[in-house]
């Protein structure tokens, strides 16, 4: 098997430690030593720590959000309002997809997913380009037309519950589980429990105000 180029090992080293200590806690000087690599590598090759952390987040989010895009032009090639229950198996199931249990590569992008929605630091989150906007944009637009009723805030609050919901159970899965806590469920049945859980939350009426 070949050597990972320098830019590939910097990335996996910043992945790995992003996700455990976030984006203030990690210092370009451990990524560059866990790397093998030296300080100047991660400013020849990306720029700044800040770029560094945009290019480790699209590589872990692309995939998901390649296939975010093909589900939902499926959905619309068949009918412009698909039902709840299949944008969010669209939207949601990617990510069930990327965070496979048993799968250290999976465990690595729950937490860096649950990093990127939590993390305070704002370069954890201003990273997302045109890709990532369309496709966001996309869904809220087609959960809006079935979901009227909500507002764009809550729509969009909603949405997101499905990205915190999803790579919270993933990260579970990868975790010991907690004395006297039954273990985090793996595989198909918890993307059906998931799905049918977060088409409910979804579709719910918004509160009374």
């Amino acid at each position: 098997m070949a050597t990972p180029d320098t830019r590939t090992q910097i990335l996996d080293a910043a992945e790995h430690l992003f996700a455990e200590h976030g984006y203030r806690g990690t210092s370009v000087r451990a990524i560059t030593k866990l790397a093998g690599a030296n300080l100047a590598a991660v400013g020849y090759h990306f720029g700044s720590k800040a770029e560094l952390m945009a290019a480790v987040a699209r590589r872990v989010v692309e995939p998901i959000t390649a296939a975010q895009c093909a589900g939902l032009d499926t959905l619309l090639a068949r009918t412009p309002d698909p039902p709840v229950s299949e944008l969010v198996e669209a939207f949601a199931g990617p990510l069930f997809d990327e965070m496979p249990a048993g799968d250290e590569g999976g465990a690595r992008t729950s937490r860096l997913i649950v990093t990127i929605l939590s993390d305070p630091a704002e370069e954890a989150r201003n990273w997302t380009g045109p890709a990532e906007d369309s496709v966001r944009e996309r869904y809220f637009a087609a959960f809006a037309r079935v979901l009227p009723g909500l507002s764009p805030e809550e729509l969009w609050f909603r949405m997101r519950g499905i990205f915190a919901v999803t790579a919270v159970d993933r990260l579970q899965v990868h975790q010991q589980p907690t004395p006297g806590c039954a273990s985090p469920v793996a595989g198909e049945a918890a993307r059906r429990w998931a799905i049918t859980f977060l088409t409910a939350a979804m579709s719910a009426p918004p509160p009374r105000t």
